[in-house]
């Protein structure tokens, strides 16, 4: 017990068998990192640099993009600098910081996700009031309550992990998070049992939430084919990006908690990393390709940049707006 003062930094074990491949590994990882950047970076400079695209469901995507950039700076590059690294330590701040940056990530994607789901919702079952109900003074309020209660439930969670007496300075993966702090705690405490429960409740809530909104909307969508082109195009995305986030999630949980150590340390690294990999490529990638005019402002600028050959770009616009015009749109 005299000891756990001198604890100021944590030894990362899932990168101890990877001298043959490391060079290789941070290549790829490099190219999937710069690959996040540049899809979540092209859909919030096109929501933002487009007047058009200022509606709640853009602004919303563009926050969902933010976020994903956010969380992923948390990981990536420390992962880099770990895999030419001969020694894989982190300081006791910085794995605190790492594990709040991460958990407040998910959080605030589940919130991002949630606000989407009722956004789509008023949106086609509630045409009539839609515009009174989202207007961008509230769409502002409930973006900002999205993030800021992300950030407290994670702050809690950080400072009741800070507090902690520890015994030990081992955490079996290539990240931290407040779970495997608290498990190198010298005695049980609330910190592994009550706040992380609160949080799974938090997330929980937003998931049924999102389900109960879409059983609404295919409801109603199921009787008019103009409502089930928008679903179609709008909800669709939308609904994958839930499943991939959700499945993402759950895989990440009941691995880290039920899992077998007996998994080569790979197949560890890759099912560590898979939350922080797919859906912040997927996101992007679903709704650029989906939404009409996300797609369409996007080739327009690659049209007169000559970023691709002119007459192929121009198909691609004149075939989204054929889309549109068969009453196919974001928008009630």
């Amino acid at each position: 017990m005299d000891n756990v003062s001198i604890i100021t930094v944590f030894t990362l074990s899932g990168l101890s068998d990877i001298a043959n491949y490391r060079v290789i590994l941070f290549v790829l990882t490099l190219l999937c990192y710069c690959v996040i950047w540049l899809v979540n970076l092209t859909i919030i400079v096109t929501v933002i640099v487009d007047k058009s695209l200022h509606e709640p469901m853009y602004i919303f995507l563009c926050n969902l993009c933010v976020n994903g950039l956010y969380g992923t700076a948390a990981f990536y590059p420390k992962f880099l600098y770990d895999l030419l690294s001969t020694t894989h330590v982190i300081s006791y701040a910085g794995c605190l910081l790492q594990g709040f940056v991460l958990h407040s990530s998910v959080c605030a994607d589940c919130s991002l996700l949630a606000l989407m789901a009722y956004d789509r919702y008023v949106a086609i079952c509630r045409p009539l009031v839609y515009h009174s109900l989202m207007t961008k003074q509230k769409v502002c309020i409930l973006i900002f309550f999205a993030w800021i209660i992300a950030f407290y439930l994670l702050f809690m969670s950080t400072i009741t992990t800070a507090v902690l007496r520890l015994c030990g300075s081992h955490i079996p993966r290539i990240y931290c998070i407040n779970w495997l702090i608290s498990n190198l705690a010298c005695s049980a405490s609330v910190a592994k049992i009550i706040i992380p429960a609160f949080n799974y409740t938090f997330c929980v809530g937003h998931v049924l939430f999102i389900f109960w909104s879409y059983v609404h909307l295919i409801k109603t969508c199921q009787s008019s084919k103009e409502n089930w082109n928008k679903f179609m195009q709008t909800c669709v995305p939308h609904l994958f990006c839930i499943i991939v986030v959700v499945v993402s999630f759950l895989f990440d949980m009941l691995y880290l908690r039920f899992g077998s150590k007996e998994i080569p340390q790979s197949v560890q690294n890759f099912m560590a990393m898979e939350i922080l990999l797919i859906p912040p490529i997927m996101h992007p990638l679903m709704y650029g390709f989906k939404l009409t005019k996300i797609r369409n402002t996007v080739l327009n600028f690659i049209c007169e940049y000559r970023v691709f050959p002119l007459e192929a770009v121009k198909t691609w616009v004149l075939a989204g707006q054929q889309v549109e015009e068969h009453g196919i749109s974001a928008r009630p």
